[in-house]
């Protein structure tokens, strides 16, 4: 678990029957998770942590960015994401892979206070084929700098160690057990 041991009781969304679902109405990763952490705290009455996140293609001047998950369209599957991007690249033709992946994780107080944002950033190329069966989303099309194998064929444990998403937990989970405040 990539919060390893914290002093607090770890629950997940699937625990609260009713806390519906938060919009992402901003256009940065840490405005879309502290909208995401504020609602849920408020819905659930509970700390709450929640993440936004996002591949940025250079050659796309950033896209998909925040619009990841919708960027082929509100019902697209994870391959149809893939393929929309992978089609917009052999269209620029341009021999620019480089991409990186962009997360941002919010924390907020059971009253919707928001404490602290991290951000974690794994700089790395687009492959031209998808590779791999782990992972979800650009993850098998994703290879990180240093590695040449794609996120959708490493172990969990190195993506773990070396993801987007890892490095802005690490972080929260820095904050969360040194800073000096009360839940």
């Amino acid at each position: 678990m990539l919060l390893g041991s914290v002093p607090f009781e770890l629950l997940s969304l699937s625990d609260f029957d009713r806390a519906g679902e938060a919009e992402e109405p901003e256009d940065t990763y840490a405005g879309n998770a502290k909208c995401k952490a504020q609602y849920y705290s408020l819905a659930t009455g509970e700390m709450v942590l929640a993440d936004d996140s996002g591949l940025e293609v250079k050659a796309l001047e950033g896209k998909p960015g925040v619009l990841s998950a919708r960027y082929a369209g509100p019902n697209a599957t994870d391959n149809q994401r893939r393929r929309k991007l992978l089609n917009e690249l052999a269209t620029i033709n341009s021999s620019d892979r480089r991409a990186r992946f962009v997360c941002a994780v919010a924390v907020s107080l059971k009253n919707g206070i928001i404490l602290k944002v991290t951000e974690g950033i794994c700089e790395g190329l687009i492959g031209k084929e998808p590779r791999g069966d782990s992972g979800f989303g650009y993850d098998p099309i994703f290879v990180p700098s240093g590695y040449t194998q794609t996120f959708g064929e490493l172990a969990e444990e190195v993506k773990n160690q070396i993801s987007h998403r890892a490095r802005a937990i690490a972080l929260m989970r820095e904050f969360l057990l040194t800073e000096k405040w009360s839940a």
